[in-house]
């Protein structure tokens, strides 16, 4: 629902955007972030992977079911496996004006959804690094918390911080750096992750209930 309602914003504020004529697309620029987004997707969709077929290198403790670990690698790695495929297939598309809109709200998606991830988890491991929170850890049997929390900050949460401002900037070489409205696509993306943050630390310091839908 709310993506829908988002694209509705986008093809007001791009009224241009719905005209059916293509155009070429020939900006390298796009290409080659395309192409760097594919492959840092591809990365990290390899090591869920390893995981998945039993690997257990880098892992921080012992899971309460094996089968249950490796069914969730599973089901991460073949979404971002299909994932990493995904930039270099649309990257033809932001010649066509009526894909534009679409284009633009599936980058604002993954932007918005993969900076707050990675900030509000950075936030949270620097906190429980310094004692000022215990982040609970039900899908584990015993866990080393201090060697969790360093291998979410330095390498979960980066991987996530650097994808979503990679399609932040598929979004600006696809058409965002032509556009007089540029700065609407960033202020409102911006705006979101600021409060997708908020929630997400204030839920995580128990200052606010857990939000559950259904």
């Amino acid at each position: 629902m709310i993506p829908f309602f988002i694209s509705e914003l986008f093809v007001v504020r791009w009224p241009d955007a719905c005209a059916s004529e293509a155009l070429p697309v020939n900006d390298p620029g796009l290409f080659r972030v395309s192409r760097y987004t594919a492959i840092w997707t591809l990365g990290y969709g390899l090591y869920r992977s390893y995981y998945a077929v039993g690997g257990t290198l880098g892992m921080p403790g012992i899971p309460v079911s094996i089968a249950e670990w490796r069914r969730i690698n599973t089901i991460g790695a073949a979404m971002l496996l299909a994932t990493a495929v995904l930039p270099v297939v649309v990257v033809t598309a932001w010649g066509n004006r009526r894909a534009r809109p679409f284009l633009l709200v599936l980058s604002w998606v993954v932007t918005v959804g993969c900076v707050s991830h990675a900030l509000i988890d950075i936030i949270q491991r620097i906190a429980s690094l310094s004692g000022a929170l215990t982040i609970p850890y039900p899908f584990w049997r015993t866990i080393d918390r201090r060697t969790a929390d360093l291998q979410d900050l330095f390498f979960n949460e980066p991987w996530f911080l650097i994808e979503g401002l990679l399609w932040a900037a598929i979004a600006w070489a696809g058409t965002l750096r032509e556009s007089p409205r540029r700065w609407w696509w960033v202020n409102t993306a911006a705006a979101a992750t600021v409060a997708s943050v908020t929630v997400g630390v204030l839920t995580a310091f128990g200052v606010i209930g857990r939000m559950i839908v259904g």
